[in-house]
């Protein structure tokens, strides 16, 4: 019996990467034969950080039916912790770590786990979101190179993230691996597609029509779905939107998602304490542009007048319900400043969603132009104005998007990690 320990947030948390593990540990589950351990943080980041990362609306217990068991032990804030994590991990003698591997503020306590088992014969995989952080700062260079660099192989969605991975360790050569290896190779970087979310399910009683006049929805509904960052570009669509509404009377705008650095109440001395350090960290470390929590783009609803043809729901929205927004909307709009693989576009491919999207990072290689959906030229919203108009008059048939998304399961997806044993 083979035995993996997949390290990242646990199920406790909220967010694609906790998402993302959990589904992750669950297909190596469902694989056969494998004991599947989920070594997950109990503080991802330092304590000054503002913001609330545990989910408290979910309800499902999401491991339910597996043999999975959950270790919260690691926490950002106390090293003696990573020390402890380091030793079970040793204990449970895995024959694969997975390493989940999303922030580059996380470089040290991962750094030094890596390092530590991998000095102890232990196979390391990180499984890179991004190598180039979204957001840069002075210190992510040199967070990301102490994080990744003790592994023995990478998984990576996109062939942009592979190309900054070998730039960021130019002395080392790396062997490109589309799917599941075969024999041994030195340092492979596996490229695979971000699996679709199995544990977002469409209901199949759903009545779109009635929800969409519940919600005061108009005919063409365009969503926006997840947390609230610059990065995504909320801004750009709403720009865009709004100039779609003033040539249509039959489209709405559905924006459901958290404000991501406002979770926390600021009411609350500890609060207050907290976005008065982080702020103070933020000028020092990084540019003052990349401090976005000033980032505020649902104004833009009635600075533009179109209050009467926008939806919000402004809050983290529980796995339960996630479902009611995917199922209501006829287009996902993923106007991404940047891009590496997203989890909000893979929970669209599990309800069939035509991709609207930026031609930026990966989204050229997932989003095939008239096929699964329309790409526009980044950051222009005169051409996101056009393939939204497109999506309406000549709408992307979802059979289409069934048969991309039949070849992205997690059990495939799992499956080729697990080839990368045979690379030692």
């Amino acid at each position: 019996m083979k035995r993996i320990v997949c390290f990242g947030p646990g199920p406790q948390f909220k967010g694609g990467i906790a998402n993302y593990n959990t589904s992750l540990a669950k297909a190596f589950d469902a694989s056969g034969d494998v004991e599947v351990h989920i070594v997950s943080w109990t503080q991802q980041y330092p304590a000054i950080i503002p913001r609330d990362f545990i989910d408290r609306k979910s309800r499902q217990d999401q491991l339910k039916g597996t043999g999975i068991k959950v270790h919260y032990i690691t926490n950002y804030n106390n090293p003696f912790s990573w020390i402890k994590t380091t030793r079970l991990i040793k204990n449970l003698k895995p024959d694969l770590v997975v390493f989940q591997w999303a922030i580059a503020i996380q470089g040290l306590p991962l750094g030094y786990i890596a390092r530590k088992l991998i000095r102890s014969g232990h196979h390391v995989v990180f499984d890179l979101h991004f190598v180039k952080q979204k957001e840069g700062s002075t210190l992510d260079i040199l967070l990301t190179k102490f994080g990744i660099k003790n592994a023995n192989s990478y998984v990576v969605h996109a062939r942009q993230t592979a190309d900054e991975l070998s730039s960021l360790f130019s002395m080392r050569t790396f062997t490109l691996v589309e799917g599941a290896v075969s024999g041994k190779i030195q340092n492979p970087v596996l490229k695979l597609y971000h699996p679709v979310y199995d544990m977002f399910k469409p209901d199949p009683d759903f009545n779109k029509e009635l929800v969409k006049s519940q919600m005061g929805l108009k005919e063409n509904v365009f969503l926006f779905f997840g947390f609230i960052r610059k990065y995504k570009g909320l801004h750009l669509a709403i720009e865009a939107f709004a100039k779609l509404a003033s040539m249509r009377n039959d489209v709405s705008l559905l924006i459901v998602g958290e404000s991501f650095w406002d979770t926390l109440d600021n009411k609350k001395f500890t609060a207050r304490l907290k976005n008065r350090l982080f702020g103070i960290a933020k000028k020092i470390f990084l540019r003052k542009q990349d401090d976005e929590r000033d980032y505020n783009p649902l104004r833009l609803i009635d600075d533009l007048n179109i209050r009467d043809k926008v939806v919000v729901v402004n809050d983290f929205v529980p796995n339960e319900e996630v479902h009611r927004y995917f199922q209501v909307s006829d287009n996902l709009l993923l106007f991404y400043l940047t891009a590496t693989p997203s989890g909000v576009e893979s929970i669209g491919y599990n309800f069939r969603m035509p991709m609207l999207a930026s031609s930026v990072g990966h989204f050229p290689e997932t989003v095939q132009n008239g096929v699964n959906g329309y790409l526009a030229v980044s950051e222009d919203t005169n051409d996101m104005l056009r393939i939204m108009n497109l999506a309406i008059v000549k709408p992307i048939d979802r059979k289409n998007i069934e048969s991309t998304a039949q070849n992205m399961s997690w059990h495939n997806y799992a499956r080729s990690i697990m080839s990368l044993t045979s690379s030692r």
